[in-house]
C-alpha cells in the first residue's frame, strides 16, 4: 500500500482502535505496531501516517481482511469524533471531519466523501490512503450506531466500479435504509 501523504502523521488514540480490533490477540496487535516504529503506543502522540499503513499492510497479509474490517469498527470507540452527532446522516458526515481531527500534516490528505442520494440512500466517497476493509467497518459502526428507529436495517454496498485495492483512487460505499 502507497502512501500519497509521506508528511502526514496521525494521532496514538486513533491507533488505539488496533488494539481494540485485535482483542483476542492484542499481544501481536501491539508487536506488529513496534515493529513499525509505533511504540510506545501512546494516545496523545502523533505517529507518521506511513507506519501506521505498513502495519495495516502487516494485519491485511499476516491475519485477514475480517481483522482489518473489525479494527474499523472499533475506530468510533477510540478516535476523537464531533460531540453533537445524533443521526445517520450526521453520523456519516461526521466520519471525514473525525478523519482529520486524528491526522495532520498534509493538506490535503483525502478523506470521507458522504453524499445524499435521496431520502434512504446515500453514498460514502473513501479518498483516504487507509484500507477498503478498514473503510467499511468504519461505516458499518456508524450505521449501527445510528440507524434510524424507522429502518429495521442498513445496508452497505461496496461499489465494484471503484476500488483503492486495485488501484483505483478511492472505493464507494452504497448505504441504503
Amino acid at each position: 500500500m502507497t502512501n500519497p501523504f509521506p508528511n502526514a502523521e496521525v494521532v496514538g488514540q486513533a491507533i488505539l482502535s488496533i488494539v481494540g480490533g485485535m482483542e483476542v490477540v492484542q499481544s501481536r496487535a501491539l508487536r506488529i505496531l513496534a515493529e513499525n516504529g509505533i511504540t510506545p503506543l501512546k494516545a496523545d502522540t502523533w505517529y507518521p501516517l506511513t507506519n501506521l499503513l505498513n502495519a495495516f499492510r502487516l494485519i491485511f497479509e499476516k491475519i485477514g481482511p475480517s481483522t482489518v474490517r473489525a479494527i474499523g469498527r472499533k475506530i468510533p470507540e477510540n478516535a476523537h469524533f464531533p460531540p453533537d452527532v445524533d443521526n445517520l446522516e450526521k453520523g456519516l458526515r461526521s466520519i471525514d471531519v473525525a478523519y482529520h481531527m486524528n491526522h495532520r500534516g498534509s493538506d490535503p490528505i483525502g478523506g470521507y466523501h458522504y453524499e445524499q442520494s435521496d431520502r434512504r440512500s446515500a453514498k460514502m466517497v473513501c479518498d483516504n490512503p487507509y484500507p477498503c476493509d478498514l473503510d467499511l467497518g468504519l461505516v458499518e459502526a456508524i450505521c449501527d450506531r445510528y440507524r434510524p428507529k424507522d429502518s429495521l436495517w442498513v445496508r452497505i454496498e461496496h461499489d465494484p466500479r471503484s476500488c483503492r485495492r486495485r488501484g483505483d483512487a478511492s472505493c464507494t460505499y452504497l448505504i441504503t435504509w
